[in-house]
Order: C-alpha cells, then structure tokens, then sequence
C-alpha cells in the first residue's frame, strides 16, 4: 500500500504540500498524467494526477478540473507551473474546498521520474515499469513504441488527427482511421483489425488529440497504459513547445509592426537565413485555442502565437506547402462540428519581406471567408493582384464602393428582372471581345450590344475607356 504520505518523504522526489495535511493517509493505486479540463472519465480513484496546467486560464477552469477530481475519489493532485514558478492561488482554493490534496512538483523535475517512483512503488518490475524506465530514460517517442509494442506483441503508431504520422513509420488508410477515430462514440475502438486509443486530449477537444494505434485487438487496460505513456512524452513535447513559442509573440510583433530588431529575432529562432511563409487563421466561431493547436499539429516546426481572435504563425517555406495545410485541414474535417478553419498564407519571402507576407496572409485569409467548405486554404501566390487588394477592403466599404458604381444597373435589374450585371461581367472577363462574349452569353452580337449600351446609357460611362472597364470589373469583384 503506497500512501501520499510517503511520496512526500522521498527525498528525490522534493514534493511540498500545498493543501490536505489531514488526509495523507490516502491510498495511492496509480499514476495518471492529463492535460484535460475535466479528465473524470478517465479516473477510477486513487489515482495521483499529474498535470503541468496546461488547461489552467482562470478560477473557472480550476474549479471545473478539481470537482472532477474530488468526484473521482483520487488519491491527489501534484502539479507544476513552468510559466511563473508557482501554483496558482484558485487552483489552491479550490483543492483545500473540494479536499483534494495538492502537491506541487519542482519546476525542474520530471513527470516521468514521478511517474517512474511511484509506479515502482506499486507494480515492482513490471511491464509498466519496464515502459516508464524507456520514458524515465529520455529516449524518445519511437523507443517508446518500440518497447510498447514489444511488450503488447503487436506494432504502435501514434497519429495526429491532420493525418501526420508522429512516430511509427509507414501507416496506411490514415484518413480513414482518423474518422473513425474523430466519429467514435466510445474509445477505444476497433477498426480494420486496430485499436484506436485516445492520447492527452489537448483543451478537451478530441480534435485536437494524438490517437495510438495498435496492431491488432489488445486489452484497453493494456492500451490505455501505454497511451498515458505515450501521454506523458507529449506533455513533455507541448512543454518544449511551450518554451520555443515563447520567441513567436515578440517575433510576430515585430514582423506586424516593422521593428528594427526583427532580424535579431528572427537568429534567436533560427529563422534567420530561411526563406519563409507566414500563415494566418481563424475559425469561424473565434477559438484562437482550437486556430493554434490546428496550427501547431499541422506545422510542427513553425512558431505559433495568438493575435486578438485569429492566430499567426511563421514557418520555413519548404515546411508550409499550401497543399500540405490544405490536406491535413482536410483530414480535420470531420471532427469540426459546426465550425470552419480558414488560413491564409503568404508566398515565401526572405526575411525583409515578412511584414508584407503578413499582410498578405491575412488578405489570403478573408478571401477564404468568402469561400465555401468547412476548411478553406487559400495561398497568396494563388490568387490575383486585384483580390488581394479588394481583400483589404472592409467589407461594408466594398458594398458601398459596389452600389456607388453599379446602382443604376443593378435597380433596372431588380426592376425589370433583367441580368445586364451580368451580361456586364461576362463582357469584362472577355476583355471587351464582343463576339467571345456573345457566344459565352449565347446571344447574337448585336444583342450584346444593346445590351452594353444599355449600361452605358445607365451608368453614364464610355466602356471604350479602360479606366472605365477597370472601375467596374472592380465593383463586380466587391460582391
């Protein structure tokens, strides 16, 4: 029987009590690592949770993650927090009011080591314990794999839910796992002769989860240990994550605002001789948290930070191939609800052309607003000067510019249910060709005529004169 009490009194272990000096005496039966907000699910009691905090952004969430907690039974809670060195006081509060004992882990102590001393503790030199000494070790996801696969008698892969294949090597029918995976009414599950385990649900959102896949059927016991494994290197992954991106919001003012100590920056991320993308994104109900981990699952080499409700991103231009974001969006489909990702991105630039690409980026994304799909990827290079240029016009400008030129036009229109817009349209997309236009319109050339007249008689232009073709083809394109 392994009590709170006594993993208090390892010595290299060096945990301090924050709250629950009264209830030492709780049993211990096992170790669980979760970043979810509300992990009750997965709890059977006596558990000793670990979490870096990663779902902590105020007093509601601390107290929404220990009532889950205290309805589980757990033995407690031990965590640590990276970013200011101390535990928050909510998350405090809320242990000493729902008497769930909190313990507060060194910054600089992993939760492997926990992990590991603990679990030696209950299982002695057991399967798990062989497992934890991989993790303890630090060598890696694909060891890990390794040795989870040779302890259940059947390959591992761990998969990213935009398709990419973290570790494992080769897997096939990957979108197809993915749906499976992302439509499941209850995990694991099996499919075409695999198992498919949910991984550290990221903010709660399966979404945004790692899925293990295990070759052939297994036990969930079995499975599930080692995706608290697998778990817990993610952890480790996002808290590396963490601190790289910690050089992406100064990096990404500095682009936006056009700082003079941009190039410094971009050296101290090791951008500094890349040709690069910016990407910007948003999804349509304006989770910048959902925009950012899609973001990040999908370019894990590109430095990732919020912007008000959309998020930007910076990456080398080899790692950012649109039509890699548009296939791992894709992928994404299913699990997104009612919600749309849009992301634009810019055309690769040196460094000096950055600001530029951020601005392009952001025309490249509202373009995509106004296209349909639950995913929209649209790149800079891909589109025309003019949509750019009309992209960055707020839309209730584009309407009066619109109705200023066109009105006359589009009033004989609503009045005689006639289409000279489009007939207009038609005529301007052919470059003024009357008999190109004619034949696309299916009407004899002296009806286009008329009918062009017409709208010169309207709008009181000369459609000979070019300024007077650009003006409208213009207004056409701001619908």
């Amino acid at each position: 029987m392994l009590l709170l009490r006594t993993l208090l009194h390892m010595p290299e272990l060096r945990l301090s009590l924050h709250t629950g000096e009264d209830q030492l005496d709780r049993t211990v039966t096992r170790v669980y690592g979760t970043e979810l907000p509300d992990p009750s699910r997965y709890l059977s009691g006596g558990e000793l949770v670990l979490s870096g905090l990663l779902w902590h952004h105020g007093p509601r969430d601390s107290e929404t993650f220990v009532r889950s907690l205290a309805s589980a039974r757990v033995a407690g809670l031990a965590a640590s927090e990276p970013e200011s060195r101390s535990l928050p006081g909510d998350l405090v509060d809320a242990c000493a009011r729902h008497r769930v004992p909190l313990l507060e882990v060194p910054v600089d102590l992993s939760f492997a080591t926990i992990t590991e001393r603990v679990s030696m503790e209950l299982a002695g030199l057991s399967r798990h314990r062989r497992l934890l000494n991989v993790v303890a070790e630090g060598s890696g996801l694909p060891a890990l794999l390794r040795a989870g696969g040779h302890e259940l008698n059947a390959r591992c892969w761990v998969l990213a839910t935009t398709g990419r294949v973290v570790a494992g090597g080769e897997l096939g029918d990957r979108d197809v796992l993915v749906k499976e995976f992302l439509q499941a009414d209850r995990l694991p599950k099996a499919v075409r002769g695999l198992t498919l385990v949910p991984v550290s649900e990221r903010g709660g959102s399966r979404l945004t989860s790692w899925i293990l896949v295990v070759g052939g059927r297994v036990s969930e016991e079995a499975a599930a240990e080692l995706a608290s494994l697998v778990g817990l290197e993610r952890l480790r992954a996002a808290q590396g994550r963490q601190i790289e991106n910690r050089t992406a919001a100064p990096l990404v003012a500095a682009v936006l605002s056009g700082s003079a100590d941009l190039e410094s920056r971009l050296a101290a991320a090791g951008l500094e001789s890349a040709r690069l993308r910016v990407l910007s994104a948003v999804t349509s109900d304006q989770r910048a948290d959902l925009a950012a981990a899609v973001l990040e699952e999908t370019l894990p080499q590109a430095l990732v930070t919020p912007v008000g409700d959309t998020v930007c991103a910076v990456a080398k231009a080899d790692d950012s191939s649109p039509d890699d974001v548009r296939e791992a969006m894709r992928v994404l489909e299913p699990g997104l609800g009612s919600s749309r990702v849009l992301v634009g991105i810019s055309s690769p630039v040196e460094s000096r052309g950055l600001r530029g690409a951020a601005e392009e980026a952001t025309h490249a994304r509202r373009l995509a607003g106004r296209r349909t799909g639950r995913t929209c990827v649209v790149a800079g290079e891909e589109i025309a000067l003019h949509q750019l240029l009309l992209a960055g016009v707020p839309e209730e400008l584009r309407g009066s510019l619109r109705r200023r030129l066109l009105g006359p036009v589009l009033d004989y229109d609503a009045e005689h249910g006639s289409d000279l817009a489009g007939t207009l349209k038609v005529f301007l997309d052919c470059s003024g060709s009357w008999t190109a236009a004619a034949a696309k319109l299916h009407v004899h050339v002296n009806t286009l005529r008329y009918r062009v007249g017409r709208v010169e008689e309207l709008l009181g232009m000369d459609l000979t004169e070019f300024e007077a073709r650009v003006d409208l083809f213009l207004a056409l394109q701001a619908g």
